[in-house]
């Protein structure tokens, strides 16, 4: 039996060549011959890069375990490649035969986290005095680590993952050569009760402010439907003209005399050089317009050839008659409003320089729209693919991969909205990478990763410092992170789902898509600072209703049918007597029409007119078991029908006239059976009361 230490109890469970991926799929390029695979003897680090598929969203540093640091003293290097090689490889039959079971996820990321938690072990044992060595630590004095942490400032969940890597540990110690303290620090007890973290009962993540989601939203959709198209149209020219330019300047005289000869020609300058006396030229540009390489430019007028002299004054002398234009590439823009008031482009001219920084502007900007109106994770759009868009039952849908939870990375579908469509369409426009949508523009970064942290920070950072040009609402600067847009969309679909939101998209039509996707219902539960915002919104729009009524009502239109109707119009009447009483104008009404009591709340199938704090007459009240805390009426036990407090507009009696005929299809049907009759007999009275009433008021 041959021991590396002198600590080991036995040799190792695996041998040095033993690799430490197995049971899993492999990457193309690990699977053949002589491909490298981290080992078990691998004692510097183990890289899963190119070995296992990596989420988009994780970086190349994050797949590769390093024992660095305290992981370099051969001691707590072997213990750590133990533990993590028994992670990895659960169902090893080695590791059966121990009956080694341990929690924890086999991920590299997870592996990584472990490996950190062991170096900071290493160095709090070193700090304290206690042996360099597990071998000749004590239950207790695992104990008095985890007493300690909180004091290092550590928060209550990183304390209860070294509660789990200690509490693996120990469960690992019949698969471990090297000795550690003997039974579980805290038996009977899981990671969270030693940590005494109660059961959350609301989701900790917050939501994005309401100040912030609405600027942040609507520059968002900005980018993507208005200013797109200018941006993708530059591209596109400048790819033309990088396509095949000429390397040689021979006959560069003749060409530049017939370019100049043209008048609608112009000479491309620095925006920014506008501002001082002379326009500077941007020479490189002005080449790739000429048909040359923008390198030539220096061959073309550097130095003191009369003939490079005599270009040169001539291209300035066109400068000097206004023959200048900062939009060569794009040409004409989009024009906005900006915020003096002034009606001009959005940008003051999109160079190779700025249609880099927009290019990456837009990708932002898609990453902002999705994250923030189609509830997916972080981690599966990073994983979107081109052509992302499928028709999942008979809806537009993002094609991704689930990685939160899962090993084996399911496919998964979410439903979308058009503007989604749009701004997948601009994202994938834009990206260099052969298969991700939401990769680096750089071309030599294509495989990079780039963290949504950072394309959320960006954006906002980018929008507030154009918004001069572009005419943009100010984004305040707050704790945004995509999770966040997750939690916030979720509550606004579940909250407020018939509300509109900043861009001016119902959020309706998003609400029906993003609610049948799957999320954590807490994420659903309200927030009060958007409660407030949203509640003062709803309340606008309700005293428009109000007052559109009220202005049908006094111009002689009819407004509704049934006991609430009349109620209503009493109101109004009582208004309009006593705006004429006071020789009021429309200001007076709105006045009035904001202090009266006047209780309406607008349905689809009619409007309910009872007061919340006392619903006399509310027949959906009757022998129902009223909620705790609930106050009002119970809409889902509505009887328009017979309802003191019912209201049935005239924008109603469509439906109601289309649900008659259909009853009457049903009734007639003799295939129906008898129980699905009498439903719709019984719908069908409902239905004639209604339409009797409305007919009677006529």
């Amino acid at each position: 039996m041959i021991l590396s230490l002198p600590q080991q109890r036995c040799p190792s469970l695996f041998p040095h060549d033993e690799p430490v991926v197995q049971g899993r799929p492999l990457l193309p390029a690990a699977r053949e011959p002589g491909a490298y695979l981290p080992r078990f003897g691998d004692t510097t680090f183990w890289d899963f890069n190119g070995v296992l598929k990596r989420p988009a969203n994780v970086n190349a540093t994050d797949w590769k375990v390093n024992f660095s640091l305290e992981l370099e003293d051969p001691y707590w290097n072997l213990l750590a490649r133990e533990l993590l090689m028994l992670l990895c490889n659960q169902r090893h039959p080695v590791v059966l035969k121990r009956g080694v079971v341990l929690d924890g996820s086999a991920n590299p990321r997870t592996l990584n986290h472990i490996a950190s938690r062991l170096r900071t072990m290493a160095r709090w044992a070193h700090k304290n005095g206690l042996p360099p060595h597990p071998d000749r630590w004590t239950v207790e004095n695992l104990r008095q680590r985890i007493t300690d942490m909180p004091a290092e400032g550590s928060s209550p969940d990183s304390i209860k993952n070294h509660v789990s890597t200690l509490k693996n540990l120990a469960a690992a110690t019949p698969g471990l050569s090297l000795p550690w303290p003997e039974g579980d620090p805290w038996p009977g007890q899981s990671a969270r009760q030693v940590v005494e973290l109660a059961a959350k009962r609301t989701l900790a993540t917050p939501t994005v402010p309401p100040k912030t989601w609405f600027p942040l939203i609507r520059a968002a959709w900005a980018y993507i439907h208005d200013f797109a198209p200018d941006v993708l149209r530059t591209d596109g020219r400048l790819r033309q003209l990088r396509a095949a330019p000429r390397t040689s300047v021979v006959g560069i005289d003749e060409q530049l005399e017939e370019w100049l000869a043209d008048p609608s020609n112009k000479i491309p300058i620095h925006a920014e050089s506008l501002d001082g006396q002379t326009p500077e030229p941007q020479w490189a540009l002005l080449m790739l317009l000429l048909g040359y390489e923008s390198d030539c430019s220096s061959a073309m007028l550097s130095g003191g050839s009369p003939a490079r002299e005599r270009r040169r004054t001539l291209i300035l002398d066109a400068v000097a008659e206004g023959r200048i234009t900062t939009q060569a590439l794009s040409g004409e823009l989009v024009q906005v409003t900006r915020p003096d008031g002034i009606t001009g482009p959005w940008h003051p001219g999109i160079d190779t320089r700025a249609l880099f920084d927009l290019k990456t502007a837009l990708r932002d900007a898609a990453f902002t729209l999705v994250v923030g109106l189609s509830m997916m994770r972080d981690s599966e759009i990073h994983e979107i693919l081109r052509d992302p868009v499928v028709e999942h039952y008979s809806t537009p849908a993002i094609s991704s991969t689930k990685i939160k939870g899962t090993t084996d990375r399911p496919g998964k579908h979410w439903w979308i909205a058009e503007p989604l469509v749009e701004a997948l369409a601009v994202a994938e426009a834009v990206s260099l990478h052969p298969e991700r949508v939401f990769a680096p523009v750089h071309a030599n970064k294509q495989d990079g990763t780039v963290p949504g942290v950072s394309m959320l920070k960006a954006f906002v950072t980018f929008v507030n410092a154009n918004r001069a040009w572009t005419g943009l609402d100010e984004i305040p600067v707050t704790y945004i992170r995509p999770h966040m847009f997750r939690k916030t969309m979720a509550m606004l679909t579940d909250q407020f789902p018939g509300s509109e939101i900043a861009t001016g998209i119902q959020l309706k039509h998003l609400a029906t898509r993003a609610l049948a996707n799957a999320t954590t219902r807490g994420y659903a539960a309200s927030d009060k600072e958007w409660a407030k915002y949203l509640q003062d919104a709803l309340d606008s729009v309700k005293f428009r209703k109000i007052k559109d009524l009220y202005e049908r009502h006094t111009a002689g239109e009819e407004i509704g049918f049934g006991a609430g109707a009349e109620r209503v119009k009493d109101a109004f009447d009582q208004i309009t007597a006593t705006v004429k009483a006071r020789n009021g104008d429309a200001r007076t009404a709105d006045t009035l029409l904001r202090t009266t009591r006047i209780h309406i709340r607008f349905g689809m199938l009619n409007n309910c007119t009872a007061d919340h704090t006392n619903p006399v007459g509310a027949v959906c009240l009757e022998n129902a078991i009223i909620p705790e805390g609930h106050t009002g009426p119970l809409d889902e036990r509505c009887r328009p029908d017979r309802c003191a407090n019912s209201m049935i507009g005239p924008e109603h009696l469509p439906i109601y006239d289309s649900h008659q005929r259909k009853q009457l299809e049903i009734i007639n049907n003799p295939s129906i059976p008898t129980c699905r009759r009498d439903l719709a007999e019984r719908e069908l009275d409902i239905t004639r009361n209604v339409i009797s009433m409305a007919s009677e008021a006529q």
